[in-house]
């Protein structure tokens, strides 16, 4: 998102020219302008402008300004509830592998279940959002994972668990790649903090999943169950502010004033930059999943308490807060972002080989170093927003980046767990979590070069 920001600011000198106001239109350009920094003093939501038309006048004042607080805090909330499905699992995953008597193999295959949800479900959000409005299926999102969150725990066995963690991964997919979307159509004058709000909001929401799950579930009795399912609550809440958003069906960035925008004919399958992304994308993915789900266990292992490795992995996923500000504007100056992803990888490599020689003894170094990796997901983003020159090609590049991507991450975890459960040992676990690093470093340096995908489509 950031990177599409980026994008958008860089014009050439003759899209600067179509660009320059007539002398006939200044003063109402200046009147428009005028109005537009009058809403964004307000915290008003910008409102969609028809094609070849005034900006509408809307609802009153007080109006936009109550709407503007709820969308605030809908996407705080919603970008909080974006990945504890996840990271609360972490932490318990022996005491629901010993309660759903589950083999490493299946577990595996649980931590694989994220990516393919996003993957998969993913690609329904757009046509769900022209059908039934953003906020409608963003609210839809919010019940799902609060159902997904509330069963699981309850519904006994292995396939049930995987069934209704399968629901509440539907609900964050549609969410996660809607909740851009909102933020671009409403706050079209405030995109970068907004955008660095839901990014904050999402990195805490991770870590505190991680951190506080397991104390958490002591306080309320010790079990596993119940640990889990708590966190449907914050689910819930976040369900309240899209209520009265749910009838809302306005238009979406691409389509001003409710016009279906002609998409340009863009192969994007013939573009390497394309492939190199996706690539990078779904290595990055694969290794933030393979954390996600199986680092807490190799602190475990370690000898680690499981409220120490819950802690350690809220590290590793709190990186996430303050690099997500800092990276994308260091790549957005840089002509070629290269250098940033072997600084990234680096860090990934060193963490995993502490794992391996001295898991317990460095053990909150290797958390910082592999949250530094983990930070390749902003990147990824503001690399796909500088390699297109259009907005059009943006929206295409991140769809086939981010839906090939993490379809690629989708067999790491399970390889993880296969690894581990017949070796008996991390060794050779590890051993693939740094092998797949040395391809994201590649993958992510040929992305990194400054060219464009419409010049090679």
């Amino acid at each position: 998102m950031m990177g599409v920001m980026a994008s958008e600011e860089t014009l050439t000198p003759a899209a600067a020219a179509a660009a320059a106001p007539t002398p006939a239109a200044t003063s109402a350009s200046v009147s428009t302008a005028a109005r537009g920094r009058t809403a964004s003093e307000r915290g008003a939501p910008a409102r969609p402008v028809p094609d070849g038309g005034p900006a509408p006048e809307g609802p009153a004042h007080g109006t936009r300004a109550w709407t503007a607080r709820l969308l605030v805090a809908g996407i705080v909330l919603t970008a909080l509830n974006l990945r504890p499905a996840i990271t609360s699992l972490g932490p318990l995953l022996e005491e629901v592998r010993d309660g759903l008597h589950m083999s490493g193999s299946v577990a595996g295959v649980l931590t694989s279940v994220p990516p393919l949800c996003f993957a998969v479900f993913g690609f329904t959000a757009p046509r769900l959002a022209r059908r039934f409005g953003a906020g409608a299926v963003v609210c839809a999102g919010m019940v799902a994972i609060t159902a997904g969150l509330l069963i699981r725990p309850f519904v006994g066995g292995t396939a049930g668990f995987v069934a209704a963690s399968a629901l509440a991964l539907m609900g964050i997919a549609v969410s996660n790649v809607l909740m851009p979307v909102i933020v671009k159509r409403w706050f079209p004058d405030r995109v970068g903090s907004m955008t660095g709000l839901y990014s904050m909001a999402l990195a805490l929401g991770t870590a505190l999943a991680a951190a506080v799950t397991v104390p958490m579930t002591e306080v309320l009795g010790g079990g596993w169950r119940t640990g889990l399912a708590v966190w449907a609550v914050l689910a819930a809440l976040a369900i309240v502010p899209w209520i009265p958003l749910v009838r809302d069906r306005g238009t979406t960035p691409g389509q001003p004033g409710g016009r279906r925008q002609p998409a340009p004919v863009l192969k994007i399958t013939r573009s390497r930059t394309s492939w190199a992304l996706a690539c990078f994308f779904g290595l990055q993915a694969t290794a933030a999943y393979i954390t996600m789900g199986w680092m807490p266990q190799i602190f475990r292992d370690a000898g680690i308490s499981a409220g120490t490795a819950g802690v350690l992995l809220a590290v590793t996923m709190a990186m996430g807060v303050p690099l997500a500000f800092v990276i994308p504007r260091a790549a957005a100056r840089l002509r070629n972002q290269g250098p940033i992803v072997v600084v990234l990888g680096g860090c990934g490599l060193l963490g995993y080989a502490g794992l391996y020689l001295a898991p317990a003894g460095g053990a909150w170094l290797w958390a910082l170093l592999l949250g530094i990796a983990n930070c390749a997901f902003p990147l990824a983003l503001t690399m796909i927003g500088m390699r297109s020159r259009t907005g059009a090609g943006v929206v295409r590049l991140s769809a086939f980046a981010q839906s090939t991507g993490y379809l690629l991450s989708i067999p790491g975890p399970l390889l993880v767990g296969v690894l581990y459960q017949h070796s008996g040992g991390w060794g050779l676990p590890l051993a693939l979590m740094a092998g797949l690093m040395v391809p994201q470093m590649i993958a992510g340096v040929l992305a990194g070069r400054d060219r464009t995908i419409e010049d090679e489509c």
